[in-house]
């Protein structure tokens, strides 16, 4: 049976995760969350004078990435359709200074509230496969990119190598999922879903053709940590 992905199951299931969001991300993944986030501001840097676009931006982490890429002067816009994750986004912004140049709106990924070609660089980590119709959200994604921007899409996926495959496999299906519900207790079973939602989602050359669908041109993945992660991305 597919994962349920609708939009208030998601809606619901962030807003119950909000407070331990970060915590979680940081030890389940030993940091390295971090550090692909930061591979993707140097694939896909963004423009001087060139606003960028973070959806599904969560706690805002990759838009507060991008922000200090571009020398903590670069604009950047979060839209997240969650308002508990936009609560603690707005207290990380507020710590980082970054209040006058991280902007944050609710939106859902599938119905962006821009014009067309505004941003320079539009970005999503770890929120696509969560969206109810990825194709739609790519879609819109590509529509506000200015000609000649980037589509950066971060997410996970499952090793490529057998051994790391296997080993992380066991990892991913069993452990995180009883340490996630552990720390942050939820009725609709996030760390549980995580494993699941990977499962599904395309990967590898089955991403890259949703993009080229999206009308992006020159879809490239960039494979992070064994495979663990992959990093998309696509030109307007």
């Amino acid at each position: 049976m597919p994962v349920d992905k609708s939009p208030r199951r998601v809606r619901e299931m962030f807003g119950e995760i909000a407070g331990r969001y970060d915590l979680l991300n940081h030890l389940l993944s030993a940091g390295i969350d971090r550090w692909w986030r930061r591979r993707t501001v140097r694939v896909v840097p963004p423009v001087a004078g060139v606003p960028v676009l973070d959806v599904c931006t969560g706690t805002a982490d990759l838009a507060l990435t991008y922000w200090r890429a571009g020398g903590r002067r670069t604009r950047v816009v979060g839209a997240d359709f969650c308002r508990p994750m936009l609560d603690i986004a707005r207290q990380k912004l507020g710590q980082a200074g970054a209040g006058a140049w991280v902007h944050l709106i609710e939106a859902d990924a599938q119905h962006l509230p821009f014009a067309d070609n505004t941003f320079g660089v539009v970005s999503v980590a770890f929120g696509l496969r969560n969206v109810q119709d990825p194709g739609a959200a790519l879609a819109e994604m590509g529509r506000v990119c200015r000609a000649g921007g980037k589509v950066a899409v971060l997410e996970f996926a499952m090793p490529r190598p057998r051994l790391v495959r296997a080993v992380y496999g066991w990892y991913f299906r069993h452990v995180l999922p009883r340490v996630g519900q552990a720390l942050a207790r939820n009725r609709q079973y996030a760390y549980h879903y995580l494993p699941a939602s990977v499962g599904e989602f395309p990967q590898g050359d089955a991403l890259c053709h949703e993009l080229a669908a999206a009308g992006l041109e020159q879809p490239a993945c960039h494979w992070l940590t064994w495979g663990i992660a992959a990093l998309y991305v696509g030109t307007k």
